[in-house]
């Protein structure tokens, strides 16, 4: 089994640059701002043939008793349980301070073992950097540069030896089947993502606060449910390109777009205490530019009264009507209502997603379509639409053969999409169609 690895210390001492360097990736956010991490972030690392699972944390403030930083030593604390091996990372450059040291009494009482590790200490002397840190107790200290990788292979190699008779079971996610279907939830700031991944998972497993912008990276989890895999992708909150300031929060609008590239099926979470906004329409513009699988899931629905319920049903079907293909669940994510439906439309649009559609099934369907209603004439030319196969999944695309293809229009090209959808029940999912005019290759030669 892979051993498991927490990169814990207080802010800004260099854990999400190590856990960049450990898994060769910028899967974690870096940046000279104290606090960016903010969730435990889940990595896989290799030093030769040695495979490794590592957890990048928040900056730990044990003794926080309310607000992020009380939320982000829950992470913390959750980690260090996880873990094998706890890597405690220190500061060379500003030295002892009493925060280590209360970290450093946390970890003695969780009886994780622990490598004490003294990070930014290119150009210093070994005795000088490490004198001060022997008062934490917790023996010789390794001395290492994250940003420029001294030290950090034999840091590594020690550690996954230690971590040996530690291990515990830790799933395998490396390929697409073992980790299931991959679901990204997102959405505007503050709409309730957090909470709906942490009520998907049931446990805190992502940091749900009342603070608009509290996810900054998107992070994979995976999990079962009804005996089905799954991976959530719990993704920074999108603003208006006009609110977005910090480079930090540019990055972390970067990483939710791939995030929705990268999933198979994407939730689009909207507030039904606030109005459908020009944003969540832009959100949805783009999940339908990448082709992916989509469930439109209204959080707060608890508590409206039925006038407003009403209210919102009209403004969806006014300002979202291009997701006609999609199904909407109204839900309360804190209250666990709604789920069990979204979770089966999710399930369904992975279906229509990667179903397999065969040619001669296609091409009948394609027949019945124009029996039923035949193209428009272009002036003297009438399209003639011959056999019909499949292009790609994921989105599906059905590809058309025929003659003077290029004279059919928009709208009946929405009627062939219509009729394959209902004909291959296609719910979920966008569909691509493409037209091709040629010489039908499966015709014979007069």
């Amino acid at each position: 089994m892979k051993p498991v690895i927490a990169l814990v210390g207080r802010p800004n001492v260099g854990k999400s640059t190590l856990f960049n360097r450990l898994t060769r990736s910028r899967d974690a956010l870096v940046a000279d701002l104290p606090g960016l991490t903010r969730d435990r972030h889940y990595g896989e690392g290799r030093i030769g043939e040695r495979p490794f699972l590592v957890i990048d944390t928040g900056g730990f403030e044990p003794v926080a008793k309310e607000g992020i930083m009380f939320e982000m030593a829950k992470q913390t604390k959750q980690a260090v349980a996880e873990a094998d091996m706890v890597i405690f990372i220190v500061d060379g450059r500003q030295g002892l301070t009493p925060h280590d040291k209360t970290i450093t009494d946390f970890l003695r009482r969780s009886g994780r073992p622990v490598m004490l590790v003294i990070n930014k200490s290119e150009g210093m002397q070994y005795t000088a950097v490490t004198a001060e840190f022997y008062e934490l107790g917790l023996g010789d200290p390794y001395v290492i540069s994250a940003a420029h990788g001294d030290g950090v292979m034999d840091l590594v190699d020690e550690a996954l030896d230690l971590a040996t008779a530690q291990q515990t079971e830790v799933e395998e996610t490396a390929d697409e089947q073992d980790r299931g279907i991959r679901i990204a939830i997102v959405g505007r700031p503050n709409v309730g993502k957090s909470t709906l991944v942490n009520t998907l998972l049931g446990e805190d497993r992502v940091i749900a606060f009342d603070m608009p912008g509290t996810t900054r990276d998107s992070i994979e989890i995976p999990f079962e449910r009804d005996g089905r895999k799954y991976s959530l992708i719990d993704t920074a909150g999108i603003r208006k390109r006009g609110k977005v300031f910090e480079a930090i929060e540019k990055f972390s609008v970067v990483k939710t777009l791939q995030s929705i590239s990268e999933a198979n099926v994407v939730i689009l979470l909207l507030d039904a205490q606030q109005d459908i906004s020009e944003q969540d329409a832009h959100i949805a513009g783009f999940i339908l530019e990448s082709g992916r699988a989509l469930v439109v899931a209204i959080n707060k629905w608890d508590g409206l009264t039925s006038d407003r319920r009403d209210e919102i049903k009209i403004d969806l079907d006014r300002k979202l009507s291009f997701l006609s293909f999609a199904k909407f669940h109204f839900i309360s994510a804190l209250k666990s209502t709604g789920i069990a439906p979204m979770m089966k439309s999710v399930d369904s649009a992975y279906a229509a997603a990667t179903a397999n559609l065969p040619t001669p099934k296609l091409t009948r369907a394609l027949e019945e379509a124009v029996e039923h209603q035949q193209p428009r004439r272009k002036g003297s030319i009438r399209p003639k639409l011959r056999y019909a196969h499949q292009g790609g999944q994921n989105p599906p695309v059905i590809v058309i053969h025929g003659n003077a293809l290029e004279a059919i229009d928009a709208n009946y090209k929405r009627y062939l999409e219509k009729h394959f959808r209902e004909t291959f029940s296609l719910v979920g999912t966008p569909l691509r169609i493409e037209l091709r005019s040629g010489k039908n290759p499966f015709a014979k030669s007069g």
